[in-house]
């Protein structure tokens, strides 16, 4: 599957994608996260105008996954990770983190971040096996402390939820 940076054209397909990997959540009885809107396409194209979202597509050039992030502290945060749940299982969803891995190292970022899930399975779990490891709360920098604040403002810790980190030193 190859990754290119997303295009105008692509973000109601993002939505779209958004929505139906969305509905796994219902599987852990998460279904108010399942219900969620997908990001406006206005959100979107701020990442994608900003160089920072990522799309893998299929042979016709159609997103079938995608990626965003925002330069956060030293390193780049990663947003969002959803793949169509018809391309799922594949190693779409940690090529993009290595591609984008990869970008930001080479860009002298010296890490990638996200805040996710504690205990869904294609959450944390998942992505401790992608080389991600989990932060302390001694360890939060500013700026993932401000996202930490955005999240619980949006009632997202209702569920338990943690930081994660993965060197970028290797690219």
């Amino acid at each position: 599957m190859r990754i290119r940076a997303v295009e105008a054209g692509d973000l109601p397909i993002l939505q779209d994608i958004e929505v139906a990997a969305g509905r796994w959540f219902r599987d852990v009885d998460m279904p108010e996260i399942a219900g969620d809107e997908p990001l406006p396409l206005g959100e979107l194209a701020h990442y994608q105008q900003a160089g920072m979202a990522w799309a893998a597509v299929d042979a016709a050039d159609r997103p079938v996954a995608y990626l965003i992030a925002a330069r956060i502290d030293a390193g780049v945060h990663v947003e969002q990770v959803s793949v169509h749940p018809n391309s799922a299982r594949r190693r779409i969803g940690r090529s993009l983190l290595d591609h984008v891995a990869a970008q930001a190292g080479g860009e002298g970022a010296s890490a990638l971040t996200l805040a996710t899930f504690e205990h869904v399975p294609w959450n944390a779990p998942y992505y401790l096996r992608c080389g991600f490891r989990t932060l302390t709360d001694a360890e939060l920098t500013p700026g993932l402390r401000a996202i930490r604040r955005r999240e619980a403002a949006l009632g997202l810790d209702r569920w338990p939820r943690v930081c994660m980190l993965r060197p970028l030193r290797d690219f």
